[in-house]
């Protein structure tokens, strides 16, 4: 049980009790009707407010019963700001008895990784240089515009769809990774402008929810390559990944699919995993279809900007541009213009889909399927990320290609750290895992790729 002990108050006013509670104790609330965290030695009840969390509930749960104040500072661009929600949840503190980590971690560890961050907030590792930023935008909308050039002067045939597959496909992935940056809070100062954005990019550029991108990669980043509790590692039985989850399926008999050649239909879920819809006939054999008009016809020979949006987007609704020309186009004319656009969109979409997916999963496994992929065993923030990242070596390709994803580990010790930063810090990380033999694994950009197959 908790003990009890007495604060004195402010004068006139009554001493305010405080609970002090012990780790065998707060280890017994870790469960989904039952949830209390330690940070910074006081010791929260999230039971009712877990489900307000903007995170998601879960990330709290796999973190209760724990001393969850790296993973709290790890969020958080503004701490002091979330301290006031979290001044009503307060029940007690660690009882002075107590030590700071629970379960024998390394105390000295976890108390110079504090440092380190304290030593990187001084050099203003965490504050993002609207430049990069700018610049990084810029390049992807000039890629979009490149595209749409591409259009209207080379036609829609095999060839030119094929180059244009490639242009998007790239602006597409970095827009996948500027997302990433919106996402994890490490652009702007302010978490809702972060949120705006980061909506907008994904929503808009990339097609896909930002909730469901927190509520999965915040529980990612929380506890990687952790078996119920990393989402990216819950493969709905279609893989088996690490040592011990192809043992526990052999002893259960548990065979969905035949994973002793899991190494290639990996290939092929890659291709329709991200987007099974696609219509493959027209993806396999798709018609020619006729370029598009820069001055067309039914504009009265003016530049029409509804022949290029319905050319690059196919829409479902396009707004009418083109003036009463567009009311007067005739019904059989502009059936077969939607049937080629239509036709056109799908095959240019299609071999969007299987160079990005492609590039997108090359790139976001290559850090951590190769590590450790096992049960929570509750190990410190440093050492938990360690296990579970590795680097791929530095170059102005490496760090474009990837999205600086290929500093995985100081991504994930600091998530809202800028990416322009990272090969700041590293230094300070790499001395830091040497100092208490914490493995610290990089490796070149091809072999990483190797190892996902191994």
């Amino acid at each position: 049980m908790g003990k009890g002990g007495e604060q004195g108050g402010e004068a006139g006013e009554p001493a305010a009790q405080i609970r002090f509670y012990t780790w065998e104790e707060i280890q017994k609330h870790n469960l989904r009707t039952d949830k209390w965290l330690v940070i910074e030695r006081k010791v929260y009840n999230v039971t009712k407010w877990a489900s307000r969390h903007p995170g998601g509930q879960r990330v709290i749960s796999h973190c209760a019963g724990e001393d969850a104040t790296d993973a709290f500072q790890a969020f958080h661009i503004n701490p002091t700001l979330v301290q006031k929600f979290l001044k009503p949840l307060l029940i007690g503190e660690l009882a002075p008895g107590e030590p700071s980590q629970d379960r024998d971690k390394n105390s000295q560890l976890v108390e110079d990784f504090r440092t380190l961050r304290k030593a990187a907030e001084d050099m203003n590792l965490f504050r993002a240089s609207p430049l990069f930023f700018s610049l990084y935008l810029g390049h992807i909308l000039a890629m979009e515009v490149v595209a749409w050039l591409m259009v209207f002067y080379f036609g829609t045939g095999w060839i030119a769809t094929l180059i244009l597959a490639c242009i998007l496909t790239t602006s597409q992935a970095q827009a996948g990774w500027l997302q990433h940056d919106f996402g994890h809070l490490s652009v702007f100062k302010k978490s809702s402008w972060n949120h705006i954005v980061h909506k907008f990019v994904i929503g808009h550029l990339k097609g896909a929810s930002a909730n469901w991108w927190n509520h999965r990669h915040i529980q990612h980043h929380a506890k990687p390559n952790i078996f119920k509790k990393d989402p990216d590692v819950n493969m709905l039985h279609i893989f088996v990944l690490g040592d011990t989850q192809p043992i526990e399926y052999g002893k259960k008999k548990l065979k969905y699919l035949p994973y002793n050649h899991q190494h290639e239909y990996f290939f092929l879920s890659e291709i329709l995993l991200p987007d099974p819809i696609f219509p493959l006939g027209s993806w396999l054999d798709p018609p020619r279809v006729p370029h598009p008009p820069l001055f067309p016809p039914d504009c009265g020979g003016k530049f029409c900007l509804k022949s290029i949006w319905e050319t690059h987007h196919n829409p479902p609704f396009i707004p009418k541009i083109c003036g009463e020309a567009q009311s007067a186009r005739k019904k059989k004319i502009k059936k077969a213009k939607m049937q080629n656009q239509t036709i056109y969109s799908c095959r240019k979409q299609a071999w969007n889909k299987f160079l990005e997916s492609h590039w997108f999963v090359w790139v976001t496994q290559m850090n951590h399927i190769p590590m450790e992929i096992d049960s929570e065993k509750h190990r410190d923030w440093l050492s938990s990320q360690m296990a579970a990242t590795c680097n791929i070596e530095q170059s102005f390709f490496n760090d474009w290609f990837t999205g600086h994803l290929n500093f995985q580990i100081e991504h994930h010790l600091f998530p809202t750290m800028p990416r322009h930063n990272f090969w700041k810090v590293k230094p300070l990380v790499k001395s830091l895992c040497a100092k208490y033999g914490v493995q610290y694994e990089e490796k070149p950009l091809g072999k990483a790729f190797v190892d996902i197959v191994g």
